[in-house]
């Protein structure tokens, strides 16, 4: 099994139920308030832990955020890397509609805050063969996959949220590219999702690309492969960490040197489960519920 390091952003989720995502000029009241642990970084590392993968956290917390770092060692996360900041925690305002789907607002805080020596710090001891997750709540990115380079990582991105910074980033360094179809549209500029991944391998030809679909399942593509899968009979409650659980078990699955259908097929089942409870990191589903689980599949896509 390879290692993982994790340099992502920790955050505190407001959650909001509402009947609609509020309109411009609209004040809605929220029929209900709940507080979660979340951000892309937790949430992924999370995921990773829970699919077996031996995962370092390296991220920044305010004084309002200690007990962020003790949730993710009870999920099996390493967190020695986990560093205090001047600055508050990360938070994001989260709307929840009546379907279970969600819009977000982001604020960095903490998570802005990594500087080089301290990213040195965190690739101390990771080398080749190791893996190196990334998202885009964090600065320094362009430093970071230069870095894990340099050094034999093999870098997976997920540019979330995506933002013009990302076609600056050194992305020709980026082993596997993990894409919603915001994110795919982004970098690739394309609409359908067959263009988005030939037109995002045509510009990193290095790089395999997992697109998510949502609703519509997964796409895959690399230099030899293009594979696809569906979702889940499950009831959708809260999409809100369905592309953090899918990714940390794809990426734990490619770690222990899982077939690329497998990783698939575990990641999808995750990513199910995920959607059919509240929360961020609350709802990212251990191992055994995965292996466990018998849902029918509803969609593949041909």
């Amino acid at each position: 099994m390879r290692r993982v390091l994790n340099i992502g952003s920790i955050n505190i989720d407001y959650v909001y139920d509402v009947r609609h995502f509020v309109r411009p000029g609209e004040t809605l009241s929220a029929a209900a308030l709940n507080i979660f642990p979340g951000g892309k970084g937790l949430n992924q590392s999370i995921a990773l832990a829970r699919a077996g993968a031996p995962v370092f956290h390296a991220g920044r917390t305010g004084g309002d955020g200690r007990g962020m770092a003790a949730l993710m060692e009870r999920a099996g996360v390493n967190v020695d890397r986990v560093d205090a900041s001047g600055k508050n925690t990360g938070h994001a305002i989260i709307q929840v509609d009546e379907k279970g789907e969600n819009c977000i607002i982001l604020f960095g805080g903490a998570n802005r805050e990594m500087d080089r020596p301290y990213i040195d710090r965190a690739f101390d001891g990771f080398g080749k063969g190791d893996f190196l997750v990334l998202q885009n709540e964090v600065n320094e990115i362009p430093y970071m996959m230069e870095l894990a380079a340099a050094e034999g990582l093999y870098v997976v991105f997920n540019p979330a949220p995506f933002g013009p910074e990302v076609t600056r980033y050194p992305l020709d360094l980026v082993d596997c590219f993990v894409l919603n179809e915001i994110e795919g549209k982004g970098l690739s500029g394309r609409e359908e999702p067959e263009e988005i991944l030939d037109e995002t391998r045509s510009r990193f030809p290095r790089a395999s690309v997992v697109l998510t679909l949502g609703g519509d399942g997964v796409l895959y593509k690399d230099a030899s492969t293009a594979l696809s899968h569906g979702v889940y009979d499950v009831e959708v409650v809260d999409t809100t960490a369905a592309g953090d659980t899918f990714l940390g078990y794809f990426i734990a699955s490619l770690a222990a040197m899982k077939p690329i259908p497998e990783a698939l097929r575990l990641a999808s089942l995750a990513s199910s489960i995920a959607v059919s409870r509240k929360g961020a990191s609350s709802s990212i589903p251990a191992l055994a519920e995965v292996l466990s689980a018998d849902f029918g599949l509803v969609t593949k896509r041909d």
